[in-house]
């Protein structure tokens, strides 16, 4: 089965992976893609579930395979950490606290202290202005691709991207949808609002 979810937002491509699924008692499906976040979303899903996936890269669109009907282990995800906290953290401003100018401070160095101290998130989702701290803020950029670097899986709301007009903006990361905060609730130990 091949489902074309090209042009769908985020989580349209996952919701209709699941349907078809849930049809077959055992098989494929499979999901063309044209974003590297509906990869992403479509493997965790995969993972989650206990099905086998692999992803090809066409050169406009990903061809993501999602196979159903047999027992097997999986191997461990090399994207998580040992020892890990499995922290999500949400970040949904671009200051901390009332005053604009030091906020934007304040947050650049709550950023900077959470690369230094080693305790670093699973997972940071930037939600409402949140979102410019991944687009638009030089100071904060440098420091996020750190973070990244180290492991930490970084994505951006889709749709405040585009209720910013920062779709074509996205400097770090992926660009992400509810999937993330949804899981969160479910698999993460903790989930952390700023």
């Amino acid at each position: 089965m091949r489902i074309d979810a090209r042009g769908l937002g985020c989580p349209k491509p996952v919701l209709l992976a699941d349907e078809a699924l849930k049809e077959i008692e055992e098989g494929s499906v499979e999901v063309l893609v044209d974003n590297e976040a509906s990869v992403k979303n479509l493997q965790r899903f995969a993972r989650k579930n206990g099905y086998y996936s692999e992803v090809q890269e066409n050169s406009d669109h990903w061809q993501v395979k999602i196979i159903k009907g047999y027992s097997c282990e999986l191997p461990e995800d090399k994207e998580e950490r040992k020892g890990d906290k499995k922290i999500l953290m949400i970040i949904g401003t671009d200051t901390m606290g009332k005053e604009e100018d030091l906020g934007r401070i304040l947050m650049k160095g709550f950023l900077e202290t959470i690369k230094v101290s080693k305790e670093i998130p699973h997972t940071m989702f930037f939600l409402n202005a949140g979102v410019k701290l991944t687009t638009e803020n030089e100071e904060t950029i440098p420091v996020l691709k750190e973070l990244e670097a180290l492991g930490v899986e970084i994505f951006s709301c889709g749709t405040c991207l585009k209720y910013y007009n920062l779709e074509g903006e996205l400097k770090v990361g992926f660009r992400g949808s509810t999937n993330q905060i949804v899981d969160g609730i479910m698999d993460f130990d903790k989930v952390v609002w700023i």
